[in-house]
């Protein structure tokens, strides 16, 4: 079992997802994937097993992916100020991965019908969707 935790700007998400998931005890290898270095490295803080940066990173990883988590703009190219490619879009939309989406209403994104939570609470939402024989 592979999950993908893809994050950019400055990898909170990602690395708050990351610690959910060992607290968790979730088994699955855990790749941390950043749209930018600075992403990767925050993300690595919280014990990945493998972190890895940038549009190709991307590409690789979703392909291999059993799961991808990341912030809702990883299938929506240009988001994340620009930091979510064509291509990475494309290949986080076309990865058979189930995607778990944190739905953030930044960068030009705007998820109506979703009610507004604490990251705290996103977070865990994300990890409860790992099924428990991952755990």
């Amino acid at each position: 079992m592979k999950i993908v935790v893809i994050d950019g700007q400055g990898g909170r998400m990602g690395l708050a997802v990351i610690e959910g998931l060992k607290a968790a005890g979730v088994k699955a290898e855990i790749i941390a994937v950043g749209t930018n270095s600075a992403a990767t490295v925050t993300m690595m803080s919280g014990k990945a097993d493998a972190g890895a940066t940038g549009e190709n990173a991307v590409i690789v990883n979703a392909r291999e992916a059993d799961y991808i988590i990341g912030p809702i703009g990883i299938v929506v190219a240009d988001s994340l100020h620009g930091e979510i490619s064509p291509r990475m879009a494309v290949a986080v939309g076309q990865s058979k991965a189930r995607k778990i989406l944190l739905p953030m209403s930044r960068c030009n994104t705007c998820v109506v019908g979703v009610q507004e939570m604490p990251f705290g609470e996103l977070t865990r939402l994300a990890v409860s969707q790992i099924p428990s024989d991952c755990v």
